[in-house]
């Protein structure tokens, strides 16, 4: 399955925060259900995670809150950290 994107034929702007939340059960398997444009962490940690690009990597260590980050898949391996939504 392939994360929709419904940003894709607009100028994004990043001058606000997200319109819409979702809880994000990381998995190896399933990408996002849409195009992420801010991943939230309730207890930091690493993320491994696909970008919109299509790029897999695995960040360092974040601080919890807020993260300017487009992402289609938050991948279970390599992820420590918790409590992690998804706002677009």
């Amino acid at each position: 399955m392939t994360a929709h994107d419904p940003y894709a034929s607009q100028t994004r702007s990043r001058a606000g925060g997200p319109a819409n939340l979702a809880n994000v059960t990381p998995s190896d398997d399933t990408d996002l259900p849409v195009v992420s444009q801010w991943i939230y962490l309730a207890d930091g940690g690493a993320v491994t995670l696909t970008t919109a690009g299509g790029q897999t990597l695995t960040t360092p260590a974040l601080n919890g809150g807020w993260h300017l980050i487009e992402a289609t898949r938050i991948h279970a391996t390599g992820t420590t950290a918790s409590g992690i939504m998804v706002g677009w």
